[in-house]
């Protein structure tokens, strides 16, 4: 794909700032950084980094190197401006991850909010299969998607956690979803991510090659368990966790 402007440059600061509403730290960050486990030593690759919240995220863990991958300049730009305000080394690549080589294998790979870019069967494969392949033995992928095992009944309002949803019902394979965010600032952006069936998934990471694939529930951050505020979240969840592992 083209490293032509892409649809995350206009929203970039949009997108960064979004990092900052509560469903974020409490369910979001809490779950990956669960499913990770210990990442001290360990080398990560951060695919669809974005402005590289968990880049950094993941260097402050202490992993020994950390890069993050995104296809927005604008993006990218954000990340290395912030690499350069508060150095960590993390390092960062702007790049279409369906195109990615990489010739050092790394421990983790983290892909929050990057399959569900994919429109068809095929361009889920492709991430997939570069996932495995930048991954050592024994590696480990990691990452947080839209729900496609709960997908919305047309509009589905999360508008206390910061966001709607919005999609055909029952959706078909490659059907966008719209996302609309609403920052603690009072600033909207919207994106699209798109439909396939978990039966997809589940294909796509068997045909990469990948074991033990599953579905992980979010949880809450033990901070904020018995807080009723959550209730609706939890109860209808429009985000789900992933991971496999490579033998």
């Amino acid at each position: 794909m083209s490293q032509a402007k892409n649809e995350y440059d206009d929203i970039a600061e949009a997108y960064r700032d979004s990092k900052q509403l509560s469903f974020r730290k409490y369910l979001e960050e809490y779950s990956l950084f669960e499913m990770l486990g210990e990442v001290r030593g360990k080398s990560v690759l951060d695919l669809a980094c974005g402005e590289g919240f968990y880049t950094r995220k993941i260097k402050q863990a202490e992993a020994a190197e950390v890069t993050g991958v995104d296809i927005s300049a604008e993006m990218i730009q954000l990340a290395e401006k912030e690499e350069k305000d508060y150095p960590l080394g993390c390092k960062y690549v702007n790049r279409d991850v369906a195109e990615l080589e990489r010739a050092e294998p790394v421990d983790f790979v983290v892909a929050m909010y990057l399959l569900n870019y994919a429109k068809t069967k095929e361009e889920l494969l492709r991430f997939c299969q570069v996932s495995y392949n930048v991954l050592r033995s024994a590696g480990r992928f990691v990452g947080v998607n839209d729900n496609v095992r709960n997908p919305p009944k047309g509009t589905a309002s999360f508008a206390k956690y910061g966001f709607e949803k919005e999609c055909t019902s029952p959706p078909k394979e490659g059907d966008a979803i719209l996302y609309k965010l609403i920052n603690e600032d009072g600033k909207q952006f919207e994106f699209k991510n798109f439909y396939l069936a978990p039966e997809t998934y589940q294909w796509a990471f068997q045909e990469a090659g990948f074991t033990d694939f599953k579905w992980v529930d979010l949880q809450l951050a033990p901070i904020q368990r018995g807080n009723l505020f959550w209730d609706e979240f939890l109860s209808n969840p429009p985000l789900i966790g992933l991971m496999a592992f490579k033998r």
